[in-house]
């Protein structure tokens, strides 16, 4: 999902909305001053997951965030994941199932 963001965050430049894109790769121990740092420059946080957005990796860190950051926060934390199904095998319907870089981009530009 990396890529598929840094495309995104490519994308919004050319309309004047900035994006840090940041890969934490762990959950614990969590780079939370990382985030913090990131989220006092935007007041804003979208997570990116190639998950489904219930139980997920992003729901472990939108809680983090919301617990320990909001009052950094100007807006909700968004989450963009897969649709709520299991990732098929096949390549085309994964298309279908991941996140892209134009999904990224309309939920930024639906949120903010």
């Amino acid at each position: 999902m990396v890529h598929e963001a840094l495309i995104a965050a490519k994308e919004l430049s050319k309309t004047g909305i900035e994006c840090e894109v940041l890969d934490p790769r762990t959950l614990y121990p969590l780079d939370k001053k990382l985030i913090e740092e990131s989220i006092k420059k935007t007041n804003k946080v979208v997570i990116v997951t190639e998950e489904v957005k219930r139980g997920s990796y992003a729901g472990e860190i939108s809680a983090i965030i919301g617990e320990e950051l909001f009052d950094l926060l100007d807006a909700p934390v968004v989450r963009i994941g897969s649709l709520n199904t299991p990732i098929p095998f096949a390549t085309g319907l994964e298309q279908y199932v991941l996140p892209n870089a134009k999904d990224i981009v309309a939920e930024i530009n639906k949120n903010f």
